[in-house]
């Protein structure tokens, strides 16, 4: 049986196919899992190394979606045939490209009937980022305020979606003409979209505007700018201080950015406003085992909101198990945001 796994330790990473072999014998609460679907996300090897998981060959794809083919003896939340979904946890030695995997039932959850292994398998990764953002950290309730920055991206677009659910009122930038045309056409709608492709330094003025001069509850970005000068990378990112000034009392600036350095001006700003700073690790839930149960309540209730409509990720055109060499390059090298793989 094969998979697909990075080869570590070159000046570029370097993506093979290797075989696996299972075990004859399953252990007594991992599920065998037969995948269908498998979701392709840029590799963290600095995140690896930093938990101390070091390999010569590293596991590719992590999101997967199948069916449970054989249970282990103490095994008490499935059983054969069932349809399951669930994110393989970092230390993993099976690729989610494999034919057949071994997971810790405590990984997984039942997949809705109705909804098909690819989406979501393409949307779960964004769908965990975007509750953990906004219930976990930011604590959203009902008439608060949110600024979903990049709000085009499969993450901005699950935010956008879960927190209008619970009656937030939420702004958003968009980063091309297409993607302001799709956000001023969703459903429910955004109070605002914010154009940054045509001016950034317009964001300020809007929401403040937008608000009464009272800024946003809390504010989702997807990384930040912090030089005022600009590269082709950055240029329609957020700078940090215009981030913190659209913060009203008591607000939540929860970042992606792993690197973040704020100078003395901003966290005087920060702190006369009250205001807090979390930073979004993608990887907590897996990275650890001391919120378990609060992980699988959560993943059950995305994918119960997928099936419901509540989430509706903008469809990916999953790509044959030949091409997933090349696809996952391309994903490597941020050429494409995310792939998903149909097996």
């Amino acid at each position: 049986m094969k998979g697909l796994y990075c080869r570590a330790g070159h000046a570029e990473p370097k993506f093979v196919i290797q075989e696996m072999v299972l075990p004859d014998v399953l252990g007594s609460h991992l599920v065998r899992v037969q995948v269908k679907a498998c979701g392709l996300s840029p590799l963290d090897l600095k995140l690896l190394n930093d938990v101390g998981i070091q390999r010569d060959f590293i596991p590719v794809g992590r999101e997967v979606s199948g069916v449970v083919l054989q249970v282990g003896a103490k095994v008490s939340f499935f059983q054969p045939q069932d349809e399951v979904v669930g994110i393989l946890p970092l230390d993993s030695p099976c690729s989610g490209l494999c034919e057949l995997i071994d997971i810790d039932e405590h990984y997984l959850v039942q997949k809705p009937e109705k909804l098909s292994p690819v989406c979501v398998a393409g949307a779960l990764r964004d769908g965990l980022s975007a509750y953990t953002a906004l219930h976990t950290h930011a604590r959203m309730a009902a008439g608060h305020t949110l600024l979903v920055l990049d709000g085009g991206s499969s993450f901005g677009l699950m935010c956008i979606q879960l927190a209008c659910y619970h009656g937030v009122k939420v702004f958003t930038t968009s980063h091309t003409p297409e993607e302001h045309t799709f956000l001023e056409q969703l459903r429910p709608s955004v109070a605002k979209v914010i154009p940054v492709y045509k001016d950034q330094s317009e964001l300020l003025s809007v929401v403040m505007e937008e608000t009464g001069g009272l800024g946003v509850d809390i504010v989702i970005d997807s990384g930040v700018r912090l030089q005022e000068k600009e590269s082709d990378e950055t240029k329609l990112l957020p700078h940090k201080h215009d981030i913190i000034s659209v913060l009203g009392v008591g607000g939540h600036w929860v970042t992606s950015h792993k690197e973040l350095q704020l100078d003395p001006p901003d966290c005087r700003l920060l702190h006369l406003k009250s205001a807090s700073l979390t930073f979004l690790n993608h990887e907590v839930w897996t990275a650890s085992s001391a919120q378990q149960g609060r992980y699988l309540h959560i993943l059950k209730d995305i994918v119960e909101k997928m099936s419901t409509g509540v989430l509706r990720p903008q469809p990916e055109e999953a790509v044959p198990l030949y091409e997933a060499t090349v696809t996952m390059e391309t994903v490597q090298r941020h050429q494409k945001k995310k792939a998903v793989v149909q097996l």
